[in-house]
């Protein structure tokens, strides 16, 4: 699903990424492993296609994200790859509801399709009686959970979270990475997750350690 061959990315003197190279199998869970500061944000957002490396590759699903203009980068992230952050990012005005069926409406899904989507999403992360809450309503592993079937709603091919427990404590956070996991199984998603939690590396079927921008193991 994802192959990365010698990404470099450097910010002024700062040398982010040095030479990463690994893969990813369709279908698995890769926790991604390192102190803050390592390049693991940089890394998932290459790989997202939210930044560009200076030098290496990154394909997606076959598609060489490197080397997508802006269109087809905005194309690659509508419809291959959804984001989780540690920082939920709810529209806290619309309903947990209104919030999973966003991209749905962007999408230009019907009404009545959207509407199964978004409570087959809610009941799946277990949310099905919290439809009409808004996030302010709702606890922060609720809140997560709601960010978790928003970007489950396009059915990606990839999901990227960056730390999606690091606001959590630690019973919250582990039955969001245990959600991932099954997550990744039903619905047949791959997800490459960065996390500093040992139940995540325990869920995973591959852990890939980061350091100083390099992978150590």
């Amino acid at each position: 699903m994802v192959r990365i061959r010698g990404v470099h990315r450097r910010f002024g003197q700062v040398h982010a990424l040095r030479g990463v190279s690994f893969d990813v199998p369709a279908g698995s869970m890769v926790a991604l492993v390192g102190r803050s500061g390592s390049g693991k944000t940089t890394l998932l957002n290459v790989v997202g296609g939210l930044d560009r490396p200076d030098e290496g590759t990154v394909e997606v699903d076959g598609a060489e994200v490197t080397g997508l203009d802006e269109d087809g980068l905005s194309r690659l992230r509508r419809e291959k790859v959804s984001y989780v952050f540690q920082t939920f990012g709810l529209i806290p005005v619309l309903s947990a509801a209104e919030n999973v069926g966003a991209p749905l409406r962007l999408a230009r899904m019907p009404a009545a399709d959207r509407e199964k989507r978004v409570a087959l999403l809610l009941d799946l992360v277990g949310l099905g009686e919290h439809a009409r809450q808004r996030p302010g309503e709702l606890s922060g592993g609720q809140q997560q959970r709601v960010a978790i079937a928003r970007a489950l709603a396009s059915s990606p091919r990839l999901l990227i979270a960056d730390e999606p427990t690091g606001q959590l404590d630690a019973e919250t956070g582990r039955s969001v990475m245990a959600l991932l996991r099954a997550v990744v199984e039903s619905e047949q998603v791959t997800a490459l997750v960065s996390t500093h939690d040992p139940v995540m590396m325990a869920l995973a079927d591959r852990v890939v350690r980061i350091s100083d921008g390099q992978v150590s193991e």
